[in-house]
This record gives structure tokens, sequence and C-alpha cells, in this order.
């Protein structure tokens, strides 16, 4: 994901692109506990839809109790490796310090590169039990002929590279990565969902967009996640440093008043296992 939010409401695509993942101390009510479930249990995800297309989760259901995701998509496309080399930071450690300091359970949606560019941070998040990692490409290329500018995935290559992402958190020491996949700039198509559907993924998408894609003033980001927050939200965000530099003072900003209004944060495996319940 990664697109200024006024450009997203006027193309009317909750979308995104390129490059997606310390501390002054504030008091808050109670943190939040991520659910538990048997260490035997699979995670949950959604029924396949018609034909084999993955299905697609967006928010969770309104009535069921004042719950909210963060999400929060560390992109790195397959060539910024020279980027990174020259000293560009696609990483966000300060984000991932205050979210353990403020104890709230989130979900990172991380690419296979990602991992590879920064393997001891990705095995931390992938091994903390406050945090789960997803899925959200190898290459962060696009699934679709027109996403934002974006390099393309070749429809025959789709599963591949959403399974070589899986094979690059494994090689990082993340073992229990989620079977959820987050599209790329948010875009799909019905051949993109029957490619990753073959891959068994659910795709999540989100209803609430952050705004803080090259963003600068936090809080016009927290704002705009205060304005949007329901019951069952799923709010996108980036952990990356670079190309989303305001998320972490927002993020201090956003999670005391979500609690103060009686929000409990949680994971997206949370809200998916209480769909349709």
């Amino acid at each position: 994901m990664i697109v200024p939010v006024r450009r997203l409401a006027a193309l009317c695509v909750l979308g995104a692109v390129l490059t997606g993942c310390g501390t002054e101390h504030t008091s808050a009510p109670e943190p939040d506990r991520p659910a538990k479930s048997p260490a035997a249990s699979r995670p949950p995800t959604l029924a396949p839809g018609p034909a084999g297309l993955a299905p697609v989760f967006k928010s969770g259901a309104r009535g069921g109790g004042k719950t909210v995701a963060l999400t929060f998509d560390a992109d790195m496309t397959a060539d910024q490796g020279p980027r990174a080399a020259g000293g560009e930071r696609f990483d966000n450690p300060a984000l991932l310090a205050t979210l353990r300091r403020l104890k709230v359970p989130s979900t990172v949606f991380m690419t296979g590169r990602w991992a590879e560019e920064y393997p001891a941070q990705a095995r931390a998040i992938g091994t903390d039990p406050l945090f789960e990692v997803a899925n959200h490409s190898y290459s962060h290329y696009a699934f679709t002929s027109r996403c934002y500018g974006l390099p393309t995935v070749a429809p025959g290559k789709m599963r591949a590279d959403v399974e070589r992402a899986f094979a690059a958190f494994k090689k990082a020491g993340i073992t229990n990565a989620m079977p959820y996949f987050r599209f790329p700039g948010g875009c799909y198509d019905r051949a993109a969902l029957r490619a990753v559907g073959r891959a068994g993924v659910t795709a999540v998408q989100w209803d609430v967009v952050s705004g803080d894609a090259f963003a600068t003033d936090s809080d016009a980001v927290a704002d705009e996640v205060l304005r949007g927050v329901k019951p069952g939200s799923v709010v996108v965000m980036h952990c990356t440093r670079s190309a989303a530099p305001a998320t972490e003072r927002a993020i201090r900003k956003v999670v005391p008043e979500l609690r103060e209004r009686g929000y409990r944060f949680v994971r997206v495996s949370e809200l998916i296992g209480t769909a349709g319940r």
C-alpha cells in the first residue's frame, strides 16, 4: 500500500503504492491482550469464493463490539536493494517499539524482500506474541495491469510470488506466518483472486485509510484514522520510515484516543475468526 489519501479519494480506490515497516512516555488505559488460541489450531480464514477465488476480507462485523485492527505494510520492492544499500530505510524500529510500549496487538503485512533486507527485525516481529505477520507479496509488484504505476507480476507468476514471500519469511525465522495476503496497492481483479486463491490465502483489504503514505503531518494522519474508525475496522498504515515518516507519532495520538472511546485493539486474525458469528 502507499498513496496519499486525497489522491486515493479522487480515484475512488482504496489503494496505495510503493514502499510501506523509542519513545516518549504517555499514560494509557489497561493494555489490550492478544486473543489466545490453542497451539494446534489453524489460523482462521474465510471460505474460498466461487471458482476458487480467494475470499476478500475488509472489516469485521459492526455489531461485534468495539474492536479495531491496526495493520502496517512493510513494503519493499524487489529492485530497491541499491537504495537500501545507499542508506534509505525501509524499516521503522521506532514504530515497532511504540506499539510494544503501548501493548497494541497488530498485524504486519510484510513483503518477502523486506524480510530478506531486515531478517533480524522480521524474526523479532514474527516471534513476538503481540504481532502477527501476513503476506504482502515478495516483490511489491502489482497484481493488475494498472495500479499506481507499479511494475506488474505476470499472471502465471502470481502464485509463485506469494509463495516466494512465505519462503522468505521462513528463511528469516518466521515459522507461523498467517495465511493472509494483501495485494500491493490494494489492486486486484478476478484473475488475481483466482491466482492467489491457489496459494490458499484470504485476501485482506481495509475500510480505513490512514493517509500516512509520504505524510509529514502526524496530527493529520491521526485525525484521518480517528474519523474513519468504526467497530470492526481494519486500518491500513505503513512501517517504512522513508515513505511514512509520521506514522509513529500518529500512533501515539491514535491509540490512547481510541482506548478512551472504548476500543480494543486486535489482530486481523481475531476479526476474521469472529466474522459471521
